[in-house]
């Protein structure tokens, strides 16, 4: 119980750079409240005790602001930040390292018995506002855009905004490759992370992409000019030919005023 405890304030810290302290994230973190609230009222509800579980819970929520049913099913790690105004049904399932902002909502569309709310998978990000609505899933790694409202299935990685929610596209890790060419055109690599908004990330990372293939076809012109006996050929800002790798790199840094010269 206590290493959940102590997993549970860590990830407060790793995902809200306003934490400063322990005793601040335990005395006023409401979602830190609303989870072991819901954990007692969950464990409750599974025994049978379901009229104790329904007031633990509803106790928790005129406390807290967040109204979590207590046949949710609940995983590791989860954070609501701010939390006021959401609400997590009875038969939703949360995985691990799930992320919630406020006024998230994960819903039902019917009033059928069965299972009618949502289930996210392990490190899903739901932004304010969202609804996920039905029995629908959210794969590993997806992530749901502000006032969005999400009516049917999300695949791994992707993001989806808009009412209807509509994926706008997935987020891959960047090659090596493009993420030194990041470096040397100034870019942080920061820039490259899934915490950027993915369209914009996408659109660099394609960028990034395009340069490098250029970079490679001036390459091996350079070196087809260079079998062919080309003088005077005028050098680009990168290594070319044969001068490519580390001992290029540091030839063109080393001296920026000569890289004109013949071949």
């Amino acid at each position: 119980m206590f290493n959940r405890i102590r997993e549970d304030i860590h990830c407060v810290f790793d995902r809200d750079p306003a934490a400063r302290t322990t005793w601040e994230v335990l005395t006023c973190y409401p979602g830190l409240k609303a989870l072991w609230a819901h954990r007692a009222a969950h464990w409750l509800w599974t025994h049978g005790l379901r009229w104790m579980a329904r007031a633990l819970s509803q106790t928790a929520r005129w406390l807290t602001g967040i109204e979590i049913h207590p046949g949710a099913t609940i995983g590791r790690r989860f954070f609501i930040d701010h939390g006021m105004g959401v609400v997590i049904g009875e038969t939703a399932e949360i995985g691990d390292d799930v992320t919630l902002y406020h006024q998230v909502t994960l819903g039902g569309t019917s009033w059928d018995k069965g299972k009618r709310h949502p289930t996210l998978g392990n490190n899903v990000v739901v932004g304010a506002g969202a609804k996920v609505l039905g029995p629908i899933t959210l794969e590993d790694g997806a992530r749901v855009g502000s006032n969005s409202v999400v009516v049917k299935d999300v695949p791994a990685g992707a993001t989806v905004v808009g009412i209807p929610g509509r994926v706008v596209g997935t987020h891959s890790a960047p090659s090596d490759k493009v993420v030194e060419i990041a470096k040397r055109m100034g870019f942080d690599a920061y820039g490259l992370s899934r915490d950027m908004p993915d369209p914009v990330a996408n659109a660099i990372s394609a960028m990034l992409d395009h340069v490098q293939t250029l970079d490679d076809r001036v390459n091996e012109l350079c070196r087809a000019m260079r079998n062919a006996g080309v003088e005077k050929l005028e050098l680009p800002d990168f290594p070319c030919g044969e001068d490519t790798g580390a001992a290029g790199e540091e030839a063109v840094e080393a001296a920026p005023d000569t890289r004109k010269k013949a071949i």
